[in-house]
C-alpha cells in the first residue's frame, strides 16, 4: 500500500510492506523501492523478544532492507503505552541497546540511525514531543552529511538526506505490477531507477522487447510532465495488453541505449536463511 503526506521539508511516500513472512516476495519488492527503511519495533512484553529471535521479522526485514540497498535506517519503538510500566525508561534503552548491536551486524551505523520511542494509538512522539517520556531528551545522529537531532518521528523524517538522482542515465523502470483501469487502459507502475520517462516517448519493454508510446504519467493520481529517479509512477500505454507485459519486465526509452539481453552479467547473491552450505547445483 501506497501512502503520501508532507512534512515541513518532503514529500513522503510511505510504502507499507507487509510485515507477514508469506508476503516476503512482496516485501522485497517494496523495500528495494526506498530511499530510507522505518523499522518498527513492537515493545510490549514478549513482542520485542518475539520480533528480534534468530526467526523474527524484525532480523529478516532489517537485513532484507540493508541488502536491497536503503541504506537509511529509523528505528520507532512502538508501544511505549503498553510496557511494563508504561512508558517505561529502561524498557527503551534495553531495546535500543540490543536493536543497535543487531543492525550494526547487518551493516548499518547505529550513530546514523534516530531511536525515537513513540505510541502510534495515543501519538507519543509521532508530530510532537511526547508529555508521558519526560525522560526521553530526544535523538541525535552523526554522518558524514553532517549532524542532525530532534525528538520525534516527524523530525526524523525530515533528517533523511535525499539519495543522488541519476536523471542523465539511459531510462530504466522496473515494472512492480501492471493494472488494467477502465476507460483508461493498460498501466504499468514501477520506480523510476535512472533516467526519466515523459508523456510521448516511446518505451521499450526488456525481455519481450515490445515498444509502445507513453500516453501520460501519473504519481498519486496527479498528471506529471516527467517523473524523475525514485518517483513510484503509473504510466498509461498505447495498444498493449495487460498479458503482454508483467511485474519484472523493465521499460527504457527505445531511443536512448533500451535495455537488452546479455550474454553474462556480473551480480552481488546474498542468500537469505541458507542451510549452513551452499553447494554448486
Amino acid at each position: 500500500a501506497l501512502w503520501k503526506f508532507e512534512t515541513p521539508k518532503f514529500y513522503v511516500t510511505i510504502i507499507d510492506a507487509p510485515g507477514h513472512r508469506d508476503f516476503i516476495k512482496n516485501m522485497i519488492t517494496g523495500t528495494s523501492q526506498a530511499d530510507c527503511g522505518v523499522l518498527i519495533i513492537a515493545s510490549g512484553t514478549g513482542e520485542f523478544e518475539a520480533g528480534i529471535s534468530k526467526n523474527g521479522q524484525t532480523r529478516e526485514h532489517a537485513l532484507l532492507a540493508y541488502t536491497l540497498g536503503v541504506k537509511q535506517l529509523i528505528v520507532a519503538v512502538n508501544k511505549m503505552d503498553s510496557t511494563e510500566p508504561p512508558y517505561s525508561q529502561s524498557r527503551f534503552e534495553e531495546i535500543q541497546k540490543e536493536v543497535s548491536g543487531f543492525i550494526k551486524k547487518v551493516g548499518y551505523n547505529p550513530a546514523a540511525v534516530p531511536f525515537v520511542p513513540i505510541s502510534g494509538w495515543h501519538g507519543d512522539n509521532m508530530l510532537e514531543t511526547s508529555k508521558n517520556m519526560g525522560w526521553y531528551k530526544g535523538w541525535a545522529i552523526e554522518r558524514k552529511e553532517g549532524k542532525a537531532s530532534g525528538t520525534t518521528l516527524l523530525e526524523a523524517l525530515d533528517s533523511i538526506i535525499p539519495p543522488a538522482r541519476p536523471t542523465d542515465k539511459p531510462l530504466r523502470l522496473p515494472l512492480q505490477d501492471v493494472y488494467k483501469i477502465g476507460g483508461i487502459g493498460t498501466v504499468p507502475v514501477g520506480r523510476v531507477e535512472t533516467g526519466v520517462i515523459k508523456p510521448g516517448m516511446v518505451v521499450t519493454f526488456a525481455p519481450s522487447m515490445l515498444s509502445t508510446e507513453v500516453k501520460s504519467v501519473e504519481m498519486h493520481h496527479e498528471s506529471l510532465p516527467e517523473a524523475v529517479p525514485g518517483d513510484n509512477v503509473g504510466f498509461n500505454v498505447k495498444n498493449v495488453s495487460v498479458k503482454d507485459i508483467k511485474r519484472g519486465n523493465v521499460a527504457s526509452d527505445s531511443k536512448n541505449k533500451p535495455a537488452s539481453g546479455v550474454a553474462d552479467f556480473t551480480a552481488q547473491v546474498i542468500v537469505l536463511n541458507h542451510p549452513g552450505q551452499v553447494s554448486n547445483g
